[in-house]
């Protein structure tokens, strides 16, 4: 099985070579010379490439400052299924949060704010550049995202050519989440790509009722469109076990085997 890697996507920006080397004559600034962008201009990747052929590509969005393995055991998951597996880093714009004694400043070690509105797409066209510049047809690249990256994924297939969109456990139903998000209510009928939506019954993010309107919403859509909920799970169906037989699971961890093999299903349909 091929290793987890760290790579960076280049933003999609116009850059003054001078300016951003300062270094570098303006006489030179004309000529083939072509400076490494600034780190503010990168995208930091965590990938897997599987070791079959590659089918396609899937962007893994998360809320995450640092990975969990649980989306490390999702990575490996969808290479073994013989994607491209990737998950930007949609909060490197932001310092550290520790001050310069090395304190904490007081935030969650684990999630920023919510990143959605021109930074969500640019790191996103980014990480789909980083994807189709290593053979990865534009149709064949899917897009997932769990908690309020959730709301992220199928905001981004409302605006960007992807092949199909899965969100978990996503927020902002009928209110958005924030003043650069949109209510998934208000998006759903712009979907351009099929999409899945995965919840949990007794999660109160997400009460029976959003859900409910979300999936109403979602029937507006030109596209194929799911939402399934699973009785039993609070939050979120991410973390799933080893994929086998779920006859031996508990129901909780059974509708966790299931919401995984629904979503590697969804993209086998619409990734070809």
């Amino acid at each position: 099985m091929s290793e987890i890697f760290t790579d960076v996507a280049v933003l999609r920006i116009d850059v003054d070579p001078v300016a951003e080397n300062p270094g570098l004559e303006a006489s030179d600034a004309g000529n083939d010379v072509e400076p490494s962008p600034a780190a503010g201009q990168k995208v930091p990747l965590t990938a897997i490439e599987p070791d079959s052929a590659v089918r396609g590509g899937i962007v893994v969005l998360h809320e995450s400052r640092e990975i969990p393995e649980s989306l490390l055991d999702l990575l490996r998951a969808l290479a073994l299924e013989g994607w491209l597996a990737v998950a930007p880093d949609l909060f490197h714009r932001e310092g550290s949060r520790n001050n310069d004694d090395g304190s904490d400043d007081g935030g969650d070690d684990d999630k920023g704010d919510e990143v959605f509105g021109d930074n969500l797409f640019a790191d996103f066209d980014a990480t789909f550049d980083w994807l189709t510049a290593r053979g990865v047809y534009p149709d064949s690249v899917g897009v997932i995202g769990f908690d309020d990256a959730g709301t992220a994924a199928l905001i981004v297939a409302t605006n960007r050519p992807v092949g199909a969109a899965v969100s978990v456990a996503a927020g902002g139903i009928l209110e958005p989440l924030n003043c650069d998000a949109v209510a998934l209510t208000v998006a759903a009928p712009s979907l351009k790509a099929p999409w899945l939506g995965l919840f949990g019954e007794d999660d109160p993010k997400a009460p029976p009722e959003h859900v409910e309107a979300l999936r109403e919403a979602a029937t507006r859509a030109s596209v194929a469109t799911n939402v399934v909920t699973y009785s039993g799970l609070r939050h979120q169906a991410d973390a799933a076990p080893s994929l086998g037989s779920a006859e031996d699971l508990d129901p909780a961890l059974a509708a966790l085997a299931e919401a995984q093999l629904r979503i590697f299903d969804w993209f086998d349909s619409f990734l070809r």
